[in-house]
């Protein structure tokens, strides 16, 4: 039986994973900062929308109104897709807090409380029929406790995949580290992928690497990519290693 594939609608990512990504995997997109992994993640949703496909994006980190704002900036505008119940922002950022929250329909009381969201992430999916879930990012639930990280992404990875759902958790990780973002964490996703930003002799590279992708065979290169206008390119002709302490891309 051939496996059913989620397009990214991120350019040249889906000839790196031989189609797009196996449907109902939870996929662990880590990197530092200022890498991408909050443009790829609304890339993602908005792609689905666009195929009439609905999508829910857990903001843990920034105000929803601002996601918005951000999205539209890429042309990306989701105001319309919520007035038709096909995408919504489960606010887990303001608790409820201020003007512009009072005008949101999925509120996440505290903040810190997994339980909680997953009640609130639960409703979100079932009421829109969600298929395409971005936790924008899953490191601020365990940011304080690290030893529940593993548990932490299980729990959402059961909820998730029984719902049915193609998800990306955001994974924060400092500039040097090499892991993906908690203790366990790597083992507990059904994929992971790496956002890198490198500086050499004075150049920043943006580079992607894909890790692991269960259910698909996938590209063990690493690939350059650009943040544009209308968002991520890919460009899996291209591949980026290190040679003498600089970036070599062939």
């Amino acid at each position: 039986m051939p496996i059913e594939r989620v397009e990214s609608g991120i350019p040249g990512l889906d000839e790196l994973l031989k189609g797009g990504v196996p449907k109902r995997n939870v996929v662990l997109l880590s990197g530092g900062p200022g890498t991408g992994k909050s443009i790829f993640g609304q890339q993602f949703l908005y792609h689905g929308l666009l195929k009439r496909q609905p999508g829910v994006l857990v903001a843990l980190e920034e105000h929803p109104v601002q996601i918005r704002v951000n999205m539209a900036q890429f042309g990306w505008d989701v105001r319309r897709y919520e007035s038709e119940g096909l995408f919504a922002i489960v606010d887990s950022f303001t608790a409820g807090i201020g003007e512009a929250a009072k005008h949101e329909k999925y509120v996440v009381r505290a903040v810190d409380d997994v339980q909680a969201l997953i009640e609130v992430l639960r409703k979100a999916i079932k009421d829109l029929g969600a298929e395409r879930v971005v936790i924008d990012s899953v490191t601020t639930l365990y940011m304080t406790k690290p030893a529940v990280a593993r548990s932490v992404v299980m729990l959402l990875k059961r909820v998730l995949s029984g719902l049915g759902c193609t998800s990306i958790l955001v994974s924060q990780v400092s500039v040097t580290e090499r892991g993906f973002g908690g203790p366990g964490v790597e083992h507990a996703a059904d994929g992971i992928i790496r956002l890198d930003l490198d500086e050499i002799n004075g150049r920043l590279y943006r580079s992607i690497l894909i890790y692991k992708m269960r259910g698909t065979a996938h590209s063990m290169n690493r690939h350059p990519f650009d943040i544009t206008d209308k968002g991520i390119v890919v460009y899996p002709d291209k591949t980026l290693s290190v040679s003498r302490g600089r970036w070599v891309e062939e």
